[in-house]
C-alpha cells in the first residue's frame, strides 16, 4: 500500500502498524455515504487558481466535532491530489495517512492515535484542475479570455476542496481567493478585505462568514466581472457578467429588487445577508443555481435587453430569476436532509417563482402558462417508468437523475393544488411556520406538511404523503351529480391503455368544484359534497393535479359551454384530459380534434398552445404517411391560417397575450399547416428581423423565423449561423443556433450536426443540438443515423448533466426496430446518469406504437369526413 511506504513501514512491521495501514484499504468500507461520526462546523477555505495553466492550489482548516474517538475520518474529494493532512484535537498534533477511493469520491484519513473525541481542527494541502466539465470549479471562456467559475450541486464541491460533500452537513465558511492584480473575484459573502500579494502580481480577496449552508451552496468565482448595482430592504444586490454584457444586466437588478421586497414580506422571514449577487457565466450547465448570496446564471436566464426580447424571453429571466431567489430561503436557509426530498427545493421554487411573477407581471397570464405547463407533467406521469416525487439516490448518478420534472413540476402543481385547497393565507402562514422552525438548519418532507396541517387544521399531511410517496396521478371518474352528491372513483391513470392500474392503489385528493367550495376525496369515500350550479365542472382554475372523466351528458354540456362556462385555465384542463383520453384510447382522436376546432377562436394564447400541442403530437406520431400528414396539414391550414389572418398585423397597441397568440399561429399556420401564404410572409417579416431585430416586434419576429428556418435554403442556414458566431445578444444567439438543427433538408440538417459535433458550439447548447432534430418527423432518422456513425465527436460534447436528456429525446421513434436499436446502441455506449432516460424513452417508442396501432385507423376515418366538409 502506497500511503503505508510513504509513512517508512515495511511488511515487517509490528501487527498494530499493519492494522492500522488495512484501516485505509478502501474496500473495507465500499459505500457511496459518508460513515458519520464527525460533523463539520466551519471551513476556512483558501484557493490559489492559475487560469492560465487550468490548475488552482489550496489550504483549508476544517473544524470538525467528533462524536467518539476515531482512527480514521472519512469525507468527500473528486479529482484532487491532498499533499498533507495534520489534525489538531485536543491531544498531539498528528500528521494522517491518506487513502483515496475513486470510485465512491472519498478521501480518509488515518492517524496512529485515535482522535479524541470533542472538537478538532483537520489543515490540508491540495492541489486540483480547472476542469472544462461545468461542474466543480471549472473554465468558462469566451473568445478573449477565462474565467474560473463553480458549479456543486448536487456532488461536485469535493471537485473544489475535500469536504463533508452532503446537504446534512451544514457549516460556516470563511472564503479568501489569491488572484491576478487586474481579476476581481465574487463568493457568497460581501468582500471584507482586498490586500496585495501574496507575490508579485497578486492580491488576496477575504469574504465575509457566510451562514451555516451546505457545500453544495458555495460559490466562488474569478474573473474581471462587471456589475451593475442597486439595493432593497437594506441588501446591496449586484447583477454581473462579463465586460462585453454588462449594458444587458439593468433588467435582472429591477427583477431581482422586487422579488427581494416580495419574498422579505411573505416569508415573514428577512433575507438574511447583507449582499446578494447575479452572475451570468459563459458557460453553464443548468439554468441558473442558488448559491447562497452569490447566484449564478446562463446568460440567457439573466442578461436580457427587453427592447427586442420576446414576450416569453422576458418572462423567462424574471421567472428563473424568481426562482433561484425563492430558494435563498427555501433550500439554501432551510435544506432538505438527503437528495430524496430535493423537491423540497425545487417544487417549492418552482411554485413560487410563478406566483411572486405573476403579482409582478400580470399581464402575461403567468397562471394560464403553468396550467398549460402542468398537461405536460400529468402526461410525463402517466408513464409505467415515472417514480415517486420522493425516491431512493444514493449515487451521484441517481442524485443527478433527481433533477427532473417530478421534482420541478409535479411537486410545484401539488403544492399549488394544496394552497388552492387551504387558501392562500393560510398556506402562506404554514410555509413560516416551517421555515422559522428549521432556520440554519435541515428538514424533512414530513416537517414541511406536519407545519401546513398544524396551521390549517385540515388533512394536508394524508394529501401531500399520498402523493408524495406514490408515483403516477389518478383518474377521477365522476358520476351524474345530484343533490349537491356526485359519485366518484378513481384509479392510477396510465397513458397507455395496456398498463393496468392497481386496484389498491389510491390517493387523498382535494376536489375543487366551479361551483365554490372544496371536498376531500379520500379512500373508501365514493361521493363528494358540492354546490349546486347549471354548469358541473370538477377542478376549478385547473389547479387539480389529478384527470377528470364525466358522463357523456356532463361531458357535452361542457364542450357545449366551452367557451362561454368555462375560465380559460379550465379550458386548458379540459382540453388536455381529453387528449390524455386519447392517448389512453378512452377517447377518438376525431373527438379532440372536433374538440380543439370549436375552441379555434379563444383568445388566450395558452389555450391554443395547449390545443395545438396535441394537434403537433397528432402530426408527429399518428400521420405516418405522406398522404396522412398532407391532409392534416390541409385541416390545419383551413382551421387556423384564418384566425392568424384575423389577428392582423402586430400593433404597439396589442397585448402581450395577443402577440404569443399570433405567433403560435403563424408557427402552426407555416410549420404545419404549410400554408404558402403565410411561409411568404414569414420568410418577408424574417429579412427585416435579422436585417434589424429593432425594426420588427420579437415575438413576431422570432416566429417568423421559425417558419423561415424550417421552410428554410442554405442561404438563411449561413446567416442563422453567423447571428450565433457574432451577435451580443444571448437570446438571439442562442434562438438562432437552434434554428440550425431544424431545417427540413437532408443537406443542411447534416451540416448543422457537423456544426454541432465540431466544438464550434459551446458544450451547454450542444445536447440540444443533437436532440431537437431527434424530435423532428422529417429529421430524426438522419440524425440518429449521423449519432450513431460519429458518437466520439457527439459524445466529447456531452457533458455530465447532460447525456441523459440527450437520450431522452430518442424517444420520438415509433417503430419497434428503432426502440431496439436505441436500447442496443447505448447499452454497448454507456452515458452517465441516463438510465433513468433510456427506461423512459423506450416506453415513450412503445406507447407511440400502441397509440399508432389504436388510433391511425380512427384519423385516416376523421381525415376522410374532414376533407369533404
Amino acid at each position: 500500500m502506497e500511503i503505508c511506504r510513504r509513512f517508512g513501514f515495511t511488511r515487517y512491521a509490528l501487527p498494530a502498524v499493519f492494522s492500522f495501514c488495512l484501516l485505509l484499504h478502501p474496500g473495507v468500507a465500499n459505500a457511496q455515504r459518508l460513515p458519520g461520526g464527525v460533523v463539520p462546523t466551519h471551513y476556512t477555505l483558501t484557493l490559489t487558481p492559475d487560469l492560465k495553466r487550468a490548475t488552482f492550489t489550496g489550504v483549508e482548516k476544517i473544524d470538525v466535532n467528533i462524536a467518539e474517538a476515531a482512527r480514521v475520518i472519512t469525507l468527500n474529494a473528486a479529482e484532487l491530489d491532498i499533499q498533507s493532512v495534520v489534525v489538531f484535537p485536543n491531544g498531539p498534533r498528528q500528521t494522517g495517512a491518506i487513502t483515496l477511493d475513486k470510485d465512491n469520491q472519498q478521501a480518509s484519513f488515518a492517524f496512529l492515535k485515535p482522535v479524541p473525541a470533542g472538537s478538532a481542527t483537520l489543515e490540508i494541502h491540495f492541489t486540483g484542475i480547472l476542469n472544462n466539465e461545468l461542474r466543480g470549479f471549472y473554465l468558462s471562456k469566451t473568445a478573449r479570455r477565462s474565467y474560473a467559475v463553480t458549479q456543486f450541486e448536487s456532488t461536485d464541491a469535493r471537485r473544489a476542496f475535500p469536504c463533508f460533500d452532503e446537504p446534512a452537513f451544514k457549516a460556516q465558511f470563511d472564503i479568501s481567493l489569491v488572484v491576478d492584480a487586474n481579476d476581481t473575484a465574487i463568493s457568497n459573502g460581501q468582500i471584507v478585505s482586498d490586500t496585495f500579494g501574496p507575490g508579485a502580481g497578486k492580491h488576496t480577496i477575504e469574504f465575509a462568514t457566510t451562514p451555516r449552508m451546505s457545500t453544495y451552496l458555495v460559490a466562488f468565482l474569478v474573473g474581471d466581472f462587471e456589475c451593475t448595482a442597486g439595493s432593497q430592504d437594506g441588501v446591496d444586490i449586484r447583477v454581473c457578467s462579463t465586460p462585453d454584457k454588462v449594458a444587458l444586466t439593468a433588467y435582472g437588478v429591477d427583477i431581482a429588487k422586487y422579488m427581494l421586497h416580495s419574498y422579505n414580506d411573505y416569508f415573514g422571514i428577512p433575507y438574511p445577508l447583507k449582499k446578494l449577487d447575479l452572475i451570468a457565466l459563459p458557460d453553464f450547465e443548468a439554468g441558473a443555481m442558488e448559491n447562497f448570496g452569490a447566484i449564478t446564471y446562463r446568460e440567457t436566464d439573466l442578461l436580457i435587453d427587453p427592447r427586442v426580447a420576446t414576450v416569453e424571453q422576458k418572462a423567462n429571466v424574471a421567472l428563473v430569476i424568481a426562482h433561484e431567489m425563492a430558494h435563498q430561503w427555501f433550500g439554501d436557509l432551510v435544506t432538505m436532509k438527503w437528495w430524496d426530498n430535493v423537491w423540497l427545493n425545487e417544487g417549492f421554487a418552482t411554485w413560487m417563482e410563478n406566483k411572486a411573477v405573476a403579482a409582478m407581471h400580470p399581464e402575461w397570464n403567468i397562471p394560464l402558462m403553468v396550467a398549460a405547463g402542468e398537461q405536460k407533467t400529468l402526461d410525463l406521469d402517466a408513464q409505467a417508468t415515472t417514480r415517486a416525487i420522493r425516491a431512493r439516490a444514493d449515487t451521484p448518478d441517481q442524485i443527478e437523475q433527481m433533477f427532473d420534472g417530478i421534482s420541478y413540476d409535479k411537486a410545484g402543481a401539488v403544492l399549488l393544488m394544496v394552497e388552492h385547497y387551504l387558501g392562500e393565507e393560510t398556506f402562506r402562514k404554514g410555509v413560516h411556520e416551517y421555515l422559522a422552525a428549521h432556520l440554519y438548519a435541515n428538514a424533512t418532507a414530513e416537517d414541511f406538511w406536519n407545519a401546513q396541517t398544524a396551521v390549517s387544521q385540515k388533512p394536508v399531511d394524508k394529501i401531500m404523503d399520498s402523493l408524495v410517496a406514490q408515483p403516477g396521478e389518478p383518474i377521477i371518474a365522476f358520476g351524474e351529480p345530484a343533490g349537491g352528491q356526485v359519485a366518484v372513483s378513481q384509479k392510477r391513470f396510465f397513458l397507455s391503455p395496456g398498463m393496468k392500474p392497481d386496484e389498491r392503489q389510491k390517493w387523498t385528493i382535494p376536489v375543487c368544484f366551479k361551483s365554490a367550495g372544496c371536498d376531500v376525496l379520500a379512500p373508501p369515500n365514493s361521493s363528494l359534497r358540492y354546490q349546486p350550479a347549471k354548469l358541473f365542472y370538477a377542478n376549478s382554475d385547473g389547479k387539480g393535479y389529478y384527470r377528470s372523466d364525466y358522463t357523456p351528458s356532463e361531458f357535452a354540456a361542457l364542450v357545449a359551454q366551452v367557451e362561454s362556462g368555462l375560465k380559460p385555465a379550465e379550458r386548458i384542463s379540459l382540453i388536455g384530459d381529453e387528449w390524455a383520453k386519447v392517448r389512453a384510447d378512452q377517447a377518438s382522436v376525431g373527438d379532440y380534434l372536433n374538440l380543439v376546432a370549436s375552441a379555434r377562436n379563444d383568445s388566450n394564447a395558452d389555450v391554443t398552445s395547449v390545443a395545438l400541442d396535441g394537434v403537433s403530437a397528432v402530426y408527429h406520431q399518428l400521420a405516418s404517411t405522406p398522404e396522412e400528414r398532407a391532409a392534416l396539414s390541409k385541416w390545419i391550414d383551413k382551421t387556423y391560417t384564418p384566425i392568424f389572418y384575423l389577428l392582423g398585423q402586430p400593433t404597439s397597441f396589442d397585448t402581450d397575450d395577443k402577440r404569443r397568440l399570433r405567433a403560435d399561429l403563424m408557427v402552426e399556420a407555416g410549420s404545419y399547416g404549410l400554408s404558402e401564404p403565410v411561409i411568404r410572409i414569414a420568410r418577408h417579416i424574417a429579412d427585416l428581423y435579422l436585417a434589424d431585430p429593432s425594426s420588427i416586434e420579437s415575438t413576431y419576429g422570432q416566429a417568423a423565423l421559425t417558419v423561415a428556418a424550417r421552410n428554410g435554403d442554405a442561404a438563411l442556414f449561413d446567416r442563422l449561423r453567423k447571428v450565433y458566431e457574432t451577435s451580443e445578444n444571448p437570446q438571439l444567439r442562442t434562438f438562432a443556433l437552434q434554428l440550425l438543427a431544424q431545417f427540413s433538408s437532408p443537406e443542411l440538417e447534416k451540416r448543422a450536426l457537423d456544426y454541432a459535433a465540431s466544438g464550434a458550439v459551446r458544450s451547454q447548447d450542444a445536447r440540444k443540438q443533437f436532440a431537437l432534430p431527434l424530435e423532428g418527423t422529417e429529421t430524426r432518422n438522419l440524425a440518429w443515423e449521423y449519432m450513431k456513425a460519429n458518437w466520439d465527436k457527439v459524445q466529447a460534447q456531452i457533458t455530465f448533466g447532460s447525456g441523459g436528456r440527450l437520450i431522452d429525446a430518442t424517444g420520438g421513434f415509433c417503430t419497434a426496430a428503432a426502440r431496439d436499436d436505441v436500447k442496443t446502441f447505448f447499452a454497448a455506449h454507456k452515458v452517465a446518469a441516463s438510465d433513468v432516460s433510456l427506461r423512459h424513452a423506450a416506453e415513450k417508442i412503445d406507447g407511440c406504437i400502441e397509440f399508432r396501432a389504436l388510433q391511425e385507423p380512427k384519423l385516416k376515418e376523421w381525415l376522410a369526413t374532414a376533407s369533404s366538409r
